[in-house]
């Protein structure tokens, strides 16, 4: 883990950085440029979305140095969804993932949520696992019909 690492909210100016991240991070498991570009939609971060109340997005620092981002979609009340957690591929294995989605079930839980659900890349079910989650089912990818990814959930105690 980096010592001076520090995760804070997004800008909206940082988007298309963020976007890119996100494909850095994906390529890092191998995937072809055409199924990155078919994935380049659904892995975007839109400064749109930074407004909304039922969407976050928080982005790890290290330095002057963007190393990694995730995002919340708020579902229903209680249930919330991870959108995303990327992270530069020169620092994947080193903590960063495991802090930001420390700092989200964290932040979560002082909410008062119920569960975290993730859709996450088969890459990352270990991690996943890891991390407390417990793989639910499946779900068809928004990009490529007939891929399906891991569905996970992360149950929170409630009160």
């Amino acid at each position: 883990m980096l010592a001076s690492m520090s995760i804070r909210e997004a800008c909206r100016g940082e988007c298309g950085f963020l976007s890119a991240l996100a494909l850095r991070s994906k390529a890092h498991w191998g995937y072809s440029r055409e199924f990155l570009d078919s994935c380049r939609d659904e892995l975007g971060v839109e400064a749109s979305r930074l407004c909304e109340d039922d969407y976050q997005c928080f982005v790890a620092d290290s330095g002057a140095e963007t190393i990694g981002f995730y995002a919340l979609q708020t579902l229903s009340v209680g249930t919330y969804e991870l959108e995303a957690l990327f992270v530069e591929p020169k620092h994947i294995g080193c903590g960063v993932g495991r802090s930001l989605l420390r700092h989200a079930t964290e932040g979560l839980s002082r909410l008062g949520a119920s569960r975290l659900i993730i859709q996450g890349d088969p890459n990352a079910s270990r991690f996943y696992r890891a991390a407390g989650a417990v793989q639910v089912g499946e779900r068809e990818s928004g990009s490529i019909p007939g891929r399906f990814l891991p569905l996970f959930e992360i149950e929170f105690a409630t009160a």
